[in-house]
């Protein structure tokens, strides 16, 4: 089973922000993936190009996979910036 949870690093240890079905003494891989994309001395947000186009090749997966549908007509211009 593989799983993807956040976890926060707090003095000297990667604390899970939610419960792991896991039993004591299991041994796990880690992959390491700062979530504010800061990496050790960067600045916000930097990313390589890879990283920055593993990310929207994963955001198009994720929109591939839903299953959100339109039917019936769409508004028209007018309709959706109509004021009252």
């Amino acid at each position: 089973m593989t799983r993807v949870v956040e976890a926060i690093y707090e003095d000297g240890v990667l604390k899970p922000v939610e419960a792991l079905e896991l039993r004591e003494q299991q041994r796990v891989r880690v992959t390491i993936e700062p979530l504010d994309g800061r990496e050790k001395g960067g600045p916000p947000n930097a990313g390589t190009e890879d990283q920055r186009g593993a990310a929207v090749q994963r955001l198009f997966e994720v929109m591939d996979q839903s299953t959100l549908s339109l039917t019936g007509p769409l508004p028209t211009r007018d309709e959706l910036h109509e004021r009252r």
